[in-house]
């Protein structure tokens, strides 16, 4: 069968990230990203995610001719394209020294059209990225992901406490409670190498529903709304951190729960 034309796995686009395929599969990836919209956005969205990176070439890094690979990168010219030197590639904000790494070993030459690539996906709203994540991440949820009693008010606290804590928040409980939504469940995650905080609700009318928050030096601006993977994403930042509500009720609901968050925590 001709694979020329056969769409990548997300299993084959992770191991193109992480410098892991032939050097023929790889280049046949690279072309399908300059030819494909769809694939190319897959790639990004996994390019972006919080993948062990840094684990997979931790082998790599350490016998790596470091000195020879600094050497090809200061060896490339700079594209006039790129309005500056901090608008890297995604490749080079996983670890570009892995990246190549894992190349040679793979006996691929990493060119300037695949730092094309990279460019192309860092010229996009940085703020964003978080949000697209998120969205996917949440697009999983069903109603069933989110059954079960709703925690006891000092479980909600001690979760929320503990989320103030690794995000320099000062959120009350009182602030994210909704009224007729289930608060579910606070926890921690990561995007980026950052914490980013979820509280996940239950709506019994719209379904999952989540407030995710992450810190942020973008500055302040008023909320606005976008829509992601089928759900109202309401969106906006203070001087520390960013935030979004998202879920599938309507823009306006959406609008209005978000409004009354804003106006009991002042953020």
């Amino acid at each position: 069968m001709n694979t020329k034309h056969t769409i990548p796995s997300d299993e084959d686009l992770t191991a193109f990230i992480d410098g892991e395929l032939p050097a023929e599969e790889a280049a046949r990836i690279e072309a399908l990203v300059s030819e494909d919209e769809s694939v190319a956005e897959r790639l990004e969205f996994l390019a972006r995610a919080n993948l062990p990176f840094a684990q997979a070439f931790a082998p790599l890094l350490s016998e790596a001719p470091r000195e020879k690979l600094e050497g090809m990168l200061a060896a490339i010219p700079e594209q006039k394209s790129a309005k500056s030197a901090s608008a890297l590639p995604i490749v080079i904000r996983r670890g570009f020294l892995g990246a190549l790494a894992a190349s040679l070993v793979a006996g691929i030459t990493i060119d300037r059209a695949v730092i094309g690539i990279g460019r192309g996906f860092s010229a996009k709203d940085e703020n964003s990225e978080w949000r697209a994540v998120v969205a996917e991440y949440i697009s999983l949820y069903t109603p069933e992901t989110l059954t079960g009693p709703v925690p006891e008010r000092e479980v909600q606290a001690a979760q929320l406490a503990s989320l103030n804590e690794k995000l320099g928040l000062s959120l009350s409980l009182e602030a994210v409670l909704l009224p007729g939504i289930d608060f579910k469940r606070a926890l921690l995650l990561q995007y980026d190498g950052k914490p980013l905080a979820q509280i996940a609700y239950l709506d019994p009318e719209t379904g999952p529903m989540a407030l995710c928050i992450v810190t942020s030096d973008a500055g302040r601006k008023p909320p606005d709304l976008e829509n992601r993977k089928g759900m109202n994403v309401v969106y906006w930042s203070n001087a520390m951190h960013a935030f979004m509500l998202i879920g599938h009720a309507t823009a306006d609901k959406m609008m209005a729960i978000a409004d009354g968050v804003r106006e009991r925590s002042a953020v």
